[in-house]
């Protein structure tokens, strides 16, 4: 699959790694519902940081489809509220 980071770039991310994105992905949700806003900037670092460790980086130039579209890096606690609700961003696993 080919997860975008919103301004940084596209990734290839094994569809054997869907499901860990899912749980990073609902572990944003619930920090966001919670409203806590410590636990929602340290899961969404480490979503972020699991696309950027584990996909592959695409050329900058190379530019596809996305399958996930995550938001940047420098979002606000109060986006994220716009953003990571219900079911998030990564749809469930098959």
């Amino acid at each position: 699959m080919i997860v975008r980071i919103s301004g940084e770039g596209q990734y290839d991310l094994a569809d054997e790694h869907h499901a860990r994105l899912d749980e990073l992905d609902n572990a944003v949700v619930a920090a966001v519902e919670a409203g806590d806003e410590a636990s929602f900037q340290e899961r969404f670092d480490a979503l972020l940081q699991f696309v950027r460790s584990t996909g592959t980086a695409h050329d900058i130039e190379d530019l596809h489809g996305s399958d996930v579209i995550l938001p940047p890096s420098d979002m606000t606690f109060a986006e994220a509220g716009e953003e990571f609700t219900g079911e998030g961003l990564v749809p469930d696993a098959a």
